[in-house]
C-alpha cells in the first residue's frame, strides 16, 4: 500500500500535514499528530502494515498490540478518505 498520488504532504512543525488535491473524493486537509505523521511519512513509499509496525516498535517504546491498534486505526481512517492505494 502506499499514500494516494491525489494527497500531498507537509510537515508543519510538530504535525504533518495531508492535503487533498482535487483528484480524490475528498475535498480537504489532514493535521495529524506525531503517531499518525509517522505512519503517513511511511506510506509515502510502498509499504505493509506490518512494516509500519516494525518501523513504529523501533522509534517508539510501547507495547506491540498497542501500536498495531494504532496502525490499523489511522490506516482505516486513510482509507476512507482514499488517501491510501492498496
Amino acid at each position: 500500500m502506499k499514500l494516494n498520488s491525489g494527497f500531498l504532504t507537509h510537515d508543519d512543525g510538530g504535525s504533518k500535514l495531508l492535503v487533498s488535491t482535487g483528484a480524490s473524493k475528498f475535498s480537504g486537509l489532514v493535521r495529524s499528530n506525531e503517531t499518525a505523521g509517522f505512519i503517513i511519512k511511511c506510506l509515502e513509499k510502498e509499504t505493509t502494515e506490518a512494516e509500519i509496525v516494525d518501523k513504529m516498535q523501533k522509534k517508539y517504546d510501547g507495547p506491540k498490540d498497542v501500536i498495531e491498534h494504532d496502525v490499523k486505526k489511522i490506516i482505516a481512517q486513510l482509507r476512507k478518505i482514499g488517501a491510501i492505494d492498496d
